[in-house]
């Protein structure tokens, strides 16, 4: 087994060179970074926020034990946010700025890692533009020595042989730039749930109607014709 994977390792050195290596090892690298994001993001529950939304909706139309039961039966990474936001809410101290920088803690986690993908989604493409300079640095070298007697299918082989780098080298960035793309559209959605989700549990409208039905109709209508 070991044997194997050695003999096709040299067999694409001999015929890539080191930026074929190199490139296939982001790929490697990449590829296992991008299977470990998609894992944690399912196991964190990323996208998966409807009782979450229930609870909040709840707590925004005023009904607090509802909204609690709800919470208590989400499996969002966001549930304990939200809940920070419920008891500051419900003494009355509530933080906004703290409670978003809980929330981009969590973020903070999930992305870890995008980065990575982001440096490989462009360099591998400079890698292998990089690698077909120096083939064809190299074929020219090689039709310069064989003087007059110049063999075109030797040029043509060293052409195609530096084009490969190139087409290793997008072959590389583009799943990246797809993967990397989706985990940001991701985030984004996540990042507008999350502050939807605070605001409205530090200012419900729930609690304006209860505001208003507690006072004299007359200060209500007063308010109203203001």
């Amino acid at each position: 087994m070991i044997g194997t994977v050695i003999e096709g390792v040299r067999r694409i050195a001999d015929l890539g060179g080191p930026v074929v290596l190199l490139l296939v090892a982001l790929s490697v690298l990449s590829a296992s970074v991008a299977i470990y994001k998609f894992w944690q993001h399912a196991a964190a529950g990323v996208g998966r926020h409807r009782e979450l939304m229930r609870a909040v909706g709840a707590w925004d139309s005023g009904d607090r034990a509802g909204a609690r039961a709800h919470l208590e039966r989400s499996r969002s990474y966001l549930a304990p946010v939200v809940a920070m936001a419920m008891d500051a809410a419900a003494r009355g101290n509530a933080d906004a700025a703290r409670l978003e920088a809980e929330a981009e803690a969590h973020f903070a986690r999930l992305e870890r890692g995008l980065r990575l993908l982001d440096f490989v989604a462009q360099l591998a493409p400079l890698l292998g533009l990089f690698g077909t300079v120096l083939g064809m640095i190299s074929a020219f070298q090689a039709l310069q020595q064989s003087g007059t007697q110049v063999d075109p299918s030797v040029l043509a082989g060293g052409i195609w042989v530096a084009l490969l780098t190139t087409a290793v080298g997008l072959g590389v960035a583009m799943p990246i730039s797809l993967a990397l793309n989706w985990f940001d559209a991701r985030m984004d959605a996540e990042r507008v749930t999350a502050m939807r989700a605070l605001h409205t549990v530090l200012a419900p409208l729930g609690r304006i109607a209860a505001d208003d039905a507690a006072e004299p109709s007359g200060a209500v209508s007063r308010r109203a014709h203001a």
